[in-house]
């Protein structure tokens, strides 16, 4: 078959290569500068972009072929296995950053004032530690913590699990004049319907 790459719309496309481009798919924008295909810049128009990027997945091998010069169809299918095999490499990068910046997250709130306030609290009430069962481990914590020089404000949640039983603390706490001060710190046992007040 004659190679009629690089045609525009007119090109006949080869049957082999007319098929889901999954570089165009997952790296769209990108992919379509790499590939003269700038129709897939829409991918910066809101709400198109959603319906885009399946659009670049089924029609970007025959685009590909239409907008540029290829040396052959083996040489597309090679250079088009590269983008497919960069955009994988792209994602799994991103997804891994994500996951380690979760879990950077959960150990910085880990070695806050506010979460050592909770976690003294309920280390110092008895009827909790009764219930509980000592030794106690913590699990991750969730919410949020604002501070702003000498004030600020936090909520926050962390698992607990003894020898016993499990639950969760909550923190509710605020920032003044540099000094951190429960408003309220409460433990929920699993399985129980009142939850503990470790802040009377």
């Amino acid at each position: 078959m004659e190679n009629t790459s690089g045609q525009g719309d007119t090109a006949l496309v080869p049957p082999e290569i007319d098929r889901w481009n999954w570089g165009a798919f997952l790296l769209n924008w990108i992919w379509g500068i790499g590939n003269n295909t700038l129709i897939a810049l829409l991918m910066f128009v809101p709400l198109v972009n959603v319906v885009m990027v399946f659009v670049l997945g089924a029609k970007g091998s025959t685009w590909a072929w239409r907008n540029k010069r290829w040396e052959s169809v083996g040489k597309f299918k090679e250079v088009q296995r590269k983008w497919a095999v960069w955009g994988v490499v792209v994602y799994a990068l991103l997804i891994a950053f994500f996951v380690a910046l979760f879990f950077l997250i959960a150990a910085l709130l880990k070695n806050t004032e506010a979460y050592q306030l909770g976690l003294t609290k309920l280390q110092a009430n008895s009827e909790a530690m009764a219930i509980l069962g000592p030794p106690i481990s913590t699990g991750m914590v969730q919410g949020s913590i604002e501070s702003s020089g000498p004030s600020g404000k936090a909520a926050i949640s962390f698992s607990i699990k003894g020898q016993k039983a499990e639950g969760t603390v909550y923190v509710d706490a605020r920032k003044d004049l540099g000094r951190w001060i429960a408003n309220r710190i409460e433990l929920e046992i699993d399985g129980r319907k009142d939850r503990i007040d470790l802040n009377p």
